[in-house]
């Protein structure tokens, strides 16, 4: 399974290389396509892991002015 992130940046937010370096401490990778972060499980993930993978996600974005979508398939 894969997790894939979706990020909107804001002008009066962090620097899009910023937020690359944060997620990419997560163990997102950058792409390019529909997504612009994908997260690789090594196996398949309980509702829990997924939305602690979430949790995660949404603290490292705090305060840096960014909307996103996760979306787990």
């Amino acid at each position: 399974m894969k997790s894939y992130l979706l990020i909107n940046f804001n002008s009066e937010g962090a620097t899009p290389s910023d937020i690359i370096n944060r997620l990419v401490t997560l163990g997102f990778k950058p792409i390019t396509g529909n997504y612009d972060f994908e997260y690789s499980w090594k196996r398949e993930p309980s509702t829990d892991e997924a939305i602690e993978l979430a949790d995660k996600v949404h603290e490292i974005l705090k305060g840096y002015n960014i909307i996103y979508k996760m979306e787990t398939i």
